[in-house]
């Protein structure tokens, strides 16, 4: 029996090339995984798929990066796979581990996503470092600019005010009171 399992990383993206490319591959039954990261290990739908094979059927995916990610998540599924006496096809890749070739293709693909994610990985990093070198930050910007800091920081330190009054006053929680204010009182004020 063909088993497929497809996935979609996010909730926008749309399964059904993947599931019809599937069914044409003649899988009697699809299970899947809709916004789920293939960088994480809970995926119900392959956890699902996994459960119901059994021996000599074959799980059957559209391309590797939906089975996963990382090379030794993709060999762990297999091994298991293999002990189970099942086997594992990949319909855009073009190989079956039922036969030697398709073992050691599968090796060989399975070490190349990995290589293309720490590639991507290492790009995005060196991206957010030129980034932080120019002066851009990421993340939400600060609920509060210079001046109302300062403003608060005064009010505080005048201590006329109770951390409400303060925070009405310049417009802000207090969770955004002790964020960034509080930090920058001196310690016998906090």
């Amino acid at each position: 029996m063909k088993i497929g399992y497809a996935r979609v990383s996010t909730a926008d993206q749309n399964i059904e090339l993947q599931t019809d490319a599937l069914k044409e591959a003649g899988c009697e039954k699809i299970f899947s995984d809709h916004g789920v990261s293939g960088a994480k290990a809970e995926r119900p739908g392959l956890e699902k798929a996994l459960d119901h094979i059994r021996k000599k059927d074959v799980l059957v995916i559209w391309k590797l990066d939906r089975l996963g990610r990382s090379l030794s998540d993709l060999l762990s599924i297999v091994k298991d796979l293999k002990e189970r006496g099942a086997n594992f096809a990949s319909i855009q890749d073009g190989f079956d581990t039922s036969t030697a070739s398709g073992k050691m293709v599968f090796s060989v693909i399975g070490a190349m996503a990995e290589y293309e994610r720490n590639l991507i990985r290492e790009r995005t990093m060196a991206g957010l470092k030129a980034a932080r070198a120019r002066g851009r930050m990421g993340g939400r910007p600060k609920a509060l600019d210079k001046s109302q800091v300062k403003v608060a920081i005064a009010l505080a330190e005048a201590g006329e005010l109770t951390i409400n009054e303060i925070c009405k006053q310049i417009g802000c929680s207090r969770s955004t009171y002790y964020r960034q204010v509080a930090p920058q009182l001196k310690a016998t004020q906090i």
